[in-house]
């Protein structure tokens, strides 16, 4: 098939990953060539050039003084988000890709598919957000076929999107191989509030295991004063990692701490952890709850930094090949390929189109 994959335009798809969503959409594109489907990425400036991507027109439009001194003037990467995929799906609109598969978090890809002639599919990564479910509602009867990352996120999606398909996220397993453990605790992730870094800190500062965090900080103020003050001792936070040295990380480690403070849609570093062989110690929140079994994970009531303390050193003698084991199952690259090959071909797709 030839697919087009609607990209990020905030963040290029490059490493080190900005997120899961960025990691994502490298997986998915480089599992479907490696099927032999023709993939275009349509993804920010800035992206691997190995990954052959088409760069959105990410630029921001002249403005006039007296435009900007308006009230309803928005902020800067509103207006270049918008313009950059309202060009897209301009241009889409004659294209001939056998289907559009809309990554992204944005609402025109959604807003605008009656406009092409080629079926879009949409990947829900996210809880309900105003803009989106207004692009559902917005037409007499959006034809876009959705799929969510987890059963918790199609149901929190169900009030506008009743018959969501699950697709869960998939990691490279090959990629992130099995590794020894026995080292410090691991966290990783983007670090902002609603990731909850400082949580695994506190908790691991509790149970006396020496702790390593990896990951972007994207929130310096939230950085400054909830996770610097635990950042002494055997806490440490390694910086940014590109995928190679987070592996090495992560399958170095005794256990992986999972600390979500919001509703979690899917969780890739539960996917990335276990495929290293590493167990996870967790907040029973959002979807993490559907990604592990108890030999996998030892899970608690979210926000709870002192049961998760005791939770890590419990989750830290689970067995190693069971955790490999269940995410080569259920978390891999070839799984997640599987579904969007299935969802492509659906009779859902055909009817769009």
């Amino acid at each position: 098939m030839k697919i087009g994959i609607v990209a990020s335009a905030r963040f290029p798809i490059v490493e080190p990953f900005a997120g899961g969503l960025e990691a994502h959409t490298w997986s998915l594109a480089h599992g479907l060539r490696t099927r032999g489907h023709d993939v275009t990425v349509f993804a920010a400036p800035g992206s691997d050039p190995a990954l052959g991507a088409r760069e959105l027109q990410v630029r921001f439009p002249t403005i006039s003084r007296t435009a900007r001194a308006d009230t309803s003037m928005t902020p800067e990467w509103w207006l270049q988000e918008h313009h950059a995929y309202l060009s897209l799906m301009l241009e889409l609109s004659d294209s001939d890709l056998d289907v559009v598969h809309n990554n992204s978090l944005h609402y025109l890809p959604v807003a605008m598919a009656a406009s092409l002639r080629t079926p879009v599919v949409t990947t829900l990564h996210t809880p309900p957000t105003p803009w989106l479910e207004s692009a559902i509602q917005a037409p007499r009867h959006c034809p876009v076929v959705f799929a969510a990352v987890s059963a918790h996120t199609a149901q929190a999606w169900r009030h506008v999107v009743p018959d969501a398909a699950v697709v869960r996220n998939g990691v490279d397993t090959d990629r992130w191989r099995q590794g020894p453990g026995g080292g410090p605790a691991v966290w990783s992730g983007r670090i902002v509030p609603e990731k909850g870094p400082h949580l695994a800190a506190r908790a691991a500062t509790l149970a006396g295991v020496p702790l390593r965090l990896a990951g972007p900080v994207l929130d310096h103020d939230y950085f400054d004063e909830m996770l610097r003050p635990w950042l002494r001792g055997d806490v440490e936070h390694v910086g940014h990692l590109r995928t190679d040295e987070l592996v090495e990380l992560v399958g170095s480690a005794s256990v992986s701490l999972v600390t979500p403070c919001w509703e979690e849609p899917y969780g890739l570093v539960v996917a990335e952890s276990l495929s290293c062989g590493t167990p996870v110690a967790g907040f029973a929140r959002g979807a993490l709850p559907e990604l592990v079994d108890g030999g996998t994970a030892r899970l608690v009531a979210p926000g709870d930094a002192t049961a998760l303390a005791a939770a890590l050193v419990q989750a830290a003698q689970l067995d190693r090949d069971r955790a490999r084991a269940h995410a080569v199952a259920t978390c891999s690259v070839e799984a997640m390929v599987d579904g969007y090959e299935a969802l492509y071909g659906s009779p859902a797709v055909e009817r769009a189109a």
